[in-house]
């Protein structure tokens, strides 16, 4: 075994947590945070994670789940918690909280939790295998067996979903445009 490389590497060792001051600068004309701004800090964390555990340069192949449950303002400290949730062969998910703080009342808000898909290169670009994952608690346990069901829904429904396409036959289906929010100009 390669000491530098382990073939286990608990959930607490690639724990990471990022905090960051939202400056005027990160807003946008309606005086909130951009969500963008808040995706760019994401990213950052998933790869500090994914990274760590692996022990390799990490790059972010998908984003699950960004849904933005309450706007964050000028002022307050983002937080970002993450973990590695669950390990492939050469991919990582790492789950990401994202908690807003006012610290003049000291309110906290969830304002996220997204998943990104990472895969671990070598040094010549090519996917790498990473260390398996050690799960230390029962919610780690939780977490792994989480993003089996999440992988497991997401092919499902991409396959449902490339049927539904290949299959659309766009005359027998133009009735469904009269419940929405267009016109036809040709």
């Amino acid at each position: 075994m390669d000491f530098l490389r382990p073939d286990f590497r608990p959930v607490s060792y690639s724990r990471v947590t990022l905090t960051e001051l939202m400056i005027p600068a990160y807003a946008n004309f309606g005086g909130k945070i951009h969500g963008g701004i808040l995706l760019s800090l994401m990213d950052k964390v998933a790869y500090a994670a994914a990274s760590k555990h692996a022990g390799n340069y990490c790059v972010t192949v998908s984003v699950d789940g960004v849904n933005f449950l309450q706007p964050v303002e000028v002022g307050e400290l983002v937080s970002l918690l993450a973990s590695v949730n669950y390990v492939g062969r050469t991919s990582l998910l790492v789950g990401i909280k994202v908690i807003a703080e006012d610290v003049r009342t000291g309110t906290v808000k969830h304002t996220n939790t997204s998943y990104f898909t990472m895969v671990a290169k070598d040094d010549s670009g090519q996917p790498t295998a990473v260390p398996g994952l050690t799960l230390e608690t029962h919610e780690d346990s939780r977490r792994f067996l989480e993003a089996i069901k999440r992988r497991e829904f997401r092919e499902r429904n991409r396959a449902e979903f490339d049927n539904a396409l290949s299959t659309l036959a766009v005359q027998q289906e133009m009735y469904l445009l009269r419940q929405e929010r267009c016109q036809i100009a040709y």
